[in-house]
C-alpha cells in the first residue's frame, strides 16, 4: 500500500529548497562565488554522508561496486555537476522567485524522458495512467499560471522587513540568461532522475550511491573551478552569510535533498519525484507573505487552486497502479501455493 510517509519527506523536501535558494542568493550578493559554493558545499556534505556510511554500513555488507554502475554514477555525477552550476548561476542572474518558477517544468520533463526511457507507461485507456498524465500537465498549468498571470493584490502585508529587501530585491539582473540557466537546469535534473532510477534497479544501496555520486561532482567542480575561477580571494570564506549557506546546502541540499531523491525514485519512480516541484513555488509565495511581508495576488491563489488537484490526480494514479501491482502479486502467490501440493502429491505417486 502506498505510504503517505514519502509524501510528507517530499513536501519538506521542498520546504529546504525554497530556503537553499534564498540562502544562496544571499551569500552570492554579499560576493561569493557560485564556483566556490558548490565545491565548499559538496566537500562539506562528503564528511557528513562519509560519517553516516561508516555508521550505518559497520554492520551490514555494502553491494559490489561493477565498472558499469561507476559509469552510471560519473553520470549522474556529471547531471549533479550541472543542475547545481546551472541552479546557483541563474539563482544570480536572475532571483530566488524565478528559480523555483522554471523547476516547474521538471516533471514535464522527467514524464517525456520517463516515457522515451519505457520507466512510465502511456496508456489512456488505463484510468491510472490518464490520471497521471491529466494530473501532470494540470499541475504545470497551474505552476504557469503563478508564473505569468499576477493579478490584483487581495491580502497586504506591508512590513518595513529590511531582510525582505536585503535577500529578495534585485539591483541588476538579467532575467533572460537566468531564466536559460533554470531551464537548463530543470531538465539536468529530470534527466538525473531517470539516472538515478535506473542505478538504483541494479544497484540498491541509497547511501553509498549518493556518498560516491558526492565525492564525482566535488571533483569536477573543483576541477571547473581551478580553471574558471581567476580571483584567489574568492576561495577565503567569511564567517557571515556564506558559511551559514554553505553549511545549510551541505546538510540540506548535498545530503538529505539526494538522499530523499534517491530513494524516493527507487520507491515511487522519476515522475513521481518530479510531481512535487511545482509545490515549490506555492511554497515560496506562501513564505513570503507570512514571514517576508510580501503581498498576496489573485494569480497565486488561482495557480495554487490548480495545482492541488493536480498534484492529487498524479497521487490517486499511483495508488491505483500500485493497487493493481499488489492484487497481481497476492493472486500470483496464492496460485502458486495452490499447485505446490499438487506437485509435491504427483511426484508421491510417481
Amino acid at each position: 500500500m502506498w505510504n503517505s510517509g514519502v509524501t510528507a519527506i517530499m513536501v519538506a523536501i521542498e520546504f529546504f529548497e525554497v530556503g537553499l535558494t534564498t540562502l544562496s542568493k544571499a551569500a552570492m550578493r554579499r560576493g561569493m562565488s557560485n564556483f566556490v559554493f558548490v565545491v565548499y558545499s559538496n566537500t562539506l556534505g562528503i564528511l557528513f554522508l562519509l560519517s553516516s556510511s561508516l555508521i550505518f554500513y559497520r554492520k551490514r555488507t555494502c553491494p559490489p561496486l561493477t565498472f558499469s554502475i561507476f559509469c552510471r554514477m560519473f553520470l549522474l555525477g556529471v547531471l549533479s555537476c550541472c543542475v547545481q552550476l546551472f541552479v546557483y548561476f541563474g539563482i544570480g542572474y536572475s532571483s530566488p522567485t524565478l528559480a523555483s518558477a522554471m523547476t516547474d517544468l521538471t516533471p514535464a520533463f522527467t514524464f517525456i524522458l520517463a516515457i522515451i526511457s519505457r520507466m512510465e507507461k502511456l496508456d489512456f485507456r488505463n484510468r491510472s495512467s490518464l490520471a497521471k498524465s491529466i494530473g501532470t500537465m494540470v499541475s504545470i498549468a497551474g505552476a504557469l499560471t503563478v508564473t505569468l498571470y499576477k493579478g490584483p493584490p487581495i491580502a497586504f502585508a506591508q512590513l518595513p522587513n529590511t531582510l525582505h529587501h536585503e535577500l529578495l530585491a534585485s539591483v541588476q539582473s538579467n532575467w533572460i540568461t537566468g531564466g536559460f540557466l533554470l531551464v537548463a537546469a530543470s531538465f539536468c535534473l529530470a534527466l538525473l532522475f531517470i539516472v538515478q532510477t535506473w542505478i538504483m534497479k541494479d544497484y540498491p544501496a541509497v547511501l553509498m550511491q549518493t556518498l560516491i555520486c558526492c565525492i564525482i561532482v566535488t571533483i569536477q567542480s573543483a576541477t571547473v573551478s581551478l580553471v574558471a575561477e581567476k580571483d584567489p580571494n574568492a576561495w577565503r570564506l567569511r564567517p557571515d552569510i556564506e558559511l551559514i549557506a554553505i553549511g545549510y546546502s551541505a546538510i540540506f541540499g548535498v545530503s538529505i535533498r539526494s538522499l530523499a531523491h534517491t530513494w524516493a525514485c527507487h520507491t515511487k519512480g522519476p515522475v513521481y519525484v518530479s510531481l512535487f516541484k511545482p509545490l515549490g513555488l506555492v511554497i515560496a509565495v506562501v513564505m513570503g507573505v507570512s514571514f517576508l511581508g510580501d503581498t498576496l495576488y489573485l494569480g497565486s491563489v488561482v495557480g495554487a487552486a490548480i495545482i492541488v488537484p493536480g498534484f492529487y490526480a498524479v497521487i490517486w494514479g499511483q495508488v491505483k497502479e500500485e493497487e493493481v501491482v499488489e492484487d497481481y502479486q497476492i493472486s500470483s502467490y496464492e496460485s502458486s501455493s495452490t499447485r505446490a501440493p499438487l506437485l509435491q502429491n504427483q511426484g508421491t505417486k510417481v
